[in-house]
């Protein structure tokens, strides 16, 4: 058993979570789940971070002191990740005291390893509280934020605290040669590569003005009292949520794998592992830097005002549907788009008549034709499409080509369907073929197990019931469920029906 400790981007709670979010959170369940399912040891973190400026703002325009506030909006954020089958196993939050007194070891222990890389210094620039990052005017489209463009961005000068970040530059550039797999997909990697051979700049990483945050650990030489700046809070939670500094962080970290937008990945593959080096820790073996979910063309903004709730793409066919077309239509190494259109229509397509119209065909006629007892039956050319489907279904999740797993999933689908449609068993039933009908229905009941175990991080509930169908334990809790999805062995279990999966509705309005 590997141990696998997976992160997402903590939230800022500012506004309730929309598809951006849904997606991100989604995609790394998916892993976290297939990763369980091959039986490794998985600690899945998810969190909020709290400590922002445009979170005291929404605070403030609630008339809420902002530790209210956010105590409230995790609660919506829990809420929703539930609805959505999301198995965390930790949500973390930067008002932890635990996370507070994390952060301030790690300052101090830079303080102590590398003393000059902090230093006093003046900032000017414009700030994007959207970002929550200064921008270089190169950063700038029509002299706005390419990601907030409706945010007014505000021109500050500051005495801070700085971090010689340009110090890690040769070794970062090492970094990312020696480890190749280090940042994902190619097209993120090439970018933080040109931005390494560009060179550089120190970064402020403490705020004067704002005292919604973690005291930074000394004062300016003036004495003025500084605060942590919001992304040198927040990037350390996957380190603080191990325990660090106790002995936690000697048995979760590294994580293997960090999931971010691809809009913060400088912030994760620079300033990161940089913040890690300069303290003397362990790298995160990997960052994958997915791409954007565009609802009709336009990226999901709450600033922009393009948004839906989550609620209601629930509502529209239910947890597990939205969990497997978000993933199936948008691809993880790319931006992809989304419409209720066709979301409609991937849900009829592919979970009603395609997956849920097979799972229902099949169990009606071991209950017709073997009153729910599963044969046992010789290998039929679908037991070795079932071998190929999920050696091409773990080379895509191995590569974190979710959409690929999804598809080779659904590749079987196609192949029992159609098994069906050829081998016709009302037929040899009628023709009192019992041998031939053996082995129609021994090789579909095999070909249900192995969907169960395949499509299981896609449709937790619906592979749940499946499985139930079947005779066999949830995959999301049995220890044989990899064993049975590779060599299924259902002869002789009792099937039963059960309700329909993915019912046709009416078009919803």
């Amino acid at each position: 058993m590997s141990r696998f400790y997976l992160t997402t981007a903590i939230d800022y709670p500012n506004g309730v979570p929309h598809l951006g979010h849904a997606y991100e959170r989604l995609g790394a369940d998916t892993i976290a789940r297939y990763r369980r399912l091959r039986g490794d040891d998985v600690q899945f973190l998810v969190g909020m971070d709290e400590h922002a400026q445009k979170v005291a703002q929404s605070a403030e325009a609630e008339g809420l002191p902002p530790q209210e506030f956010v105590d409230r909006m995790a609660r919506v954020f829990q809420d929703t990740w539930d609805k959505l089958e999301i198995g965390y196993d930790v949500f973390y939050r930067t008002t932890d005291p635990r996370h507070q007194a994390g952060v301030r070891a790690l300052i101090e222990r830079i303080y102590a390893r590398r003393p000059d890389d902090f230093y006093e210094g003046v900032y000017e620039g414009w700030y994007c509280v959207g970002c929550e990052l200064f921008k270089r005017e190169a950063d700038l489209v029509d002299g706005t934020c390419p990601l907030h463009p409706t945010r007014i961005l505000d021109w500050q000068t500051e005495r801070n605290w700085f971090f010689r970040l340009s110090r890690y530059r040769d070794q970062l550039r090492r970094h990312h040669a020696e480890h190749p797999d280090f940042l994902q997909p190619d097209t993120r990697r090439n970018e933080v590569l040109a931005l390494l051979e560009s060179g550089l700049e120190d970064i402020s990483v403490t705020r004067g003005r704002l005292g919604w945050g973690i005291p930074w650990p000394r004062p300016l030489s003036t004495g003025e009292p500084q605060t942590t700046w919001v992304w040198f809070d927040a990037l350390p939670n996957y380190l603080t949520a191990t325990g660090f500094p106790g002995e936690g962080d000697r048995i979760r970290w590294p994580a293997q794998l960090h999931v971010v937008g691809k809009d913060i990945t400088r912030l994760h593959c620079i300033i990161w592992p940089a913040i890690l080096a300069a303290a003397g820790l362990p790298l995160p073996e990997r960052v994958w830097a997915h791409g954007f979910a565009l609802f009709k063309g336009q990226k999901l903004s709450k600033s922009a005002g393009v948004a839906f709730t989550v609620d209601e793409a629930i509502g529209r066919h239910g947890p597990d549907a939205f969990r497997y077309i978000l993933l199936r239509e948008i691809p993880w190494d790319a931006d992809g788009g989304f419409t209720w259109e066709r979301f409609d229509e991937r849900y009829t397509a592919d979970l009603a008549d395609a997956f849920g119209n097979l799972v229902s065909r099949v169990l009606a006629m071991l209950q017709r034709y073997r009153g729910g007892v599963i044969p046992e039956a010789p290998e039929t050319p679908l037991d070795r499409a079932g071998e190929a489907a999920v050696q091409a279904y773990v080379a895509a999740m191995d590569a974190l080509l979710l959409h690929r797993g999804a598809q080779a999933a659904w590749d079987l689908v196609s192949e029992a369907n159609v098994y069906v449609d050829r081998r016709a068993p009302w037929g040899q039933a009628k023709a009192g073929d019992q041998a031939g009908l053996d082995e129609t229905l021994g090789a579909l009941a095999r070909a249900l197990a192995r969907l169960a175990g395949l499509v299981s991080p896609f449709l937790p509930r619906s592979a749940a019931k499946l499985a139930a169908a079947l005779g066999l334990e949830d995959p999301a809790r049995s220890s044989a469920a990899w064993s049975t999805t590779t060599t299924p062995r259902v002869a002789g279990h009792r099937a039963r029906q059960i309700p329909v999966l993915f019912p046709k509705s009416p078009e919803p309005t």
